[in-house]
């Protein structure tokens, strides 16, 4: 039962960055965690089975009368969480003939425009909303735009741990209904690193360049990063800078402790610049949607992709390319600072319901059971960890999302997605200078210079 072993060991504590409460300023936390033999020792007996033959009594939405919610998310057609959306929403239809939910899929950047308008104006919202987590949801409760689920999730409590709800609780009050968690991950196709003479994965930052090298010589491109999409740069910087500055230093940054006017940034900057100028990255890219650069990778067209965990689920849904990928973290860059185990990313998925929402309480406890099903089958499809107890027949979770889990169960601390940690404010002007990093209009000091100047 390894795999229920090391959920155990994530449900009970290796997954602490949830133990930190937003606040009345929503900011994300280091979030350290406890070594793992020491949380496997703890939950062998307290944590709760994750085989359960049928799911925990839970408290169910009380309304008899018809009533229509709407619902806006990201789970468009090529979004890894589609299925485990339908097939949440599936059952819900099933279970709540009265209920009818009209639900809209945006695309990720258009989906975080639409929203922060809709929040800013108050009008035409909807009853029930998918949000990040810490300061993304944080600046629309500032605004008192969204309802309280303090009364709501108490009836989970026996199946939503505490720990989970920590990045959607603002004073003390909880906002969101978590689904899964990810981290930034880096996938290798092991067929394309084995035509560059490896037989591995790299396993420090000296051996990366060596097969990146050897990729290249060989005629075979490194890496494929989305320009088009800017928060797929972060996903590549992120990990550089905190491998190279380590978490606390990173979070410090996040947090407005610090300021990006740190020198070892403008190093980490730089090492990315460097990788991009050697060829390691597909001068395509620059142009290309996070989706066309997936599908070069999972076509051989690339050796590497990094990009989050949710990513599980689209490679291990393909019979011919799941025997050639594995997935591991990106290596640590100067070992004084950080170490194997400071991992990007954290609890983050998220349902919430809208103050204004004719219906709210109504919604409020469906979202909160629509939030249950979307972790228990974005689990299933291998679209993150659980943020709520498993159940049912955990056995076949494939072993990309269980080599994630070993990941996390070792993690050390986690900083969360610098988009999401940071407030609206801050977001926009380190988006623009990421975005201009990887279009080589700004060097370390120029990344700097303007993050320090742009951003309080």
């Amino acid at each position: 039962m390894k795999m229920k072993r090391l959920v155990s060991v994530l449900l009970a504590g290796a997954l602490t960055l949830s133990l930190v409460a937003c606040g009345s300023t929503p900011a994300p936390a280091t979030e350290t965690a406890p070594a793992a033999d020491t949380a496997t020792e703890t939950t062998e007996e307290a944590a709760p089975a994750a085989d359960t033959t049928e799911a925990e009594p839970a408290a169910e939405v009380t309304s008899d009368e018809p009533v229509t919610l709407t619902m806006w998310c990201i789970a468009t057609e090529g979004d890894s969480n589609r299925h485990a959306y339908e097939s949440a929403i599936a059952e819900m239809e099933e279970k709540y003939p009265n209920i009818t939910l009209e639900w809209e899929a945006i695309e990720n950047e258009a989906y975080k425009t639409k929203i922060a308008a809709a929040m800013e104006s108050g009008e035409d919202l909807p009853d029930i909303f998918f949000t990040w987590s810490c300061a993304f949801l944080g600046d629309f409760v500032a605004k008192d735009r969204v309802y309280c689920l303090d009364d709501t999730l108490a009836q989970y409590k026996d199946e939503l741990p505490e720990s989970m709800l920590g990045n959607t609780t603002y004073d003390g009050k909880h906002y969101g209904v978590p689904t899964t968690m990810n981290i930034v991950a880096l996938f290798a196709n092991m067929d394309l690193l084995a035509e560059a003479g490896w037989d591995h994965v790299p396993v420090d930052y000296d051996e990366l360049i060596q097969c990146c090298d050897d990729l290249v010589a060989a005629g075979i491109i490194p890496f494929g990063c989305a320009g088009g999409e800017t928060w797929c740069v972060t996903e590549y910087l992120e990990p550089i800078i905190e491998k190279s500055i380590g978490a606390d230093a990173l979070n410090d940054i996040f947090l407005g402790r610090e300021t990006y006017n740190n020198a070892d940034v403008a190093k980490a900057v730089d090492t990315f610049q460097e990788m991009i100028d050697k060829g390691y990255f597909d001068p395509a890219g620059a142009s290309l949607s996070n989706d066309e650069v997936k599908a070069n990778f999972m076509a051989g067209r690339t050796a590497f992709y990094q990009n989050g965990t949710w990513n599980c689920a689209d490679f291990a849904n393909d019979a011919e390319f799941l025997p050639k990928v594995q997935v591991t973290e990106f290596p640590v860059i100067d070992s004084s600072k950080s170490k194997l185990g400071q991992l990007i990313g954290g609890h983050s998925d998220t349902l919430a319901v809208t103050a204004s929402s004719p219906n709210a309480e109504v919604a409020a406890q469906y979202a909160a059971e629509l939030g249950k099903l979307i972790c228990h089958y974005g689990y299933l499809d291998g679209c993150g960890l659980p943020a709520w107890i498993p159940y049912g027949d955990t056995s076949a979770i494939n072993p990309l999302t269980q080599s994630v889990a070993e990941i996390c169960a070792n993690a050390d601390a986690y900083v969360l997605f610098g988009d999401t940690a940071m407030s609206a404010v801050d977001k926009d002007p380190y988006l623009d200078a990421v975005a201009k990093v990887y279009g080589k209009e700004l060097d370390g000091q120029g990344f700097i210079d303007e993050t320090s100047s742009a951003i309080r």
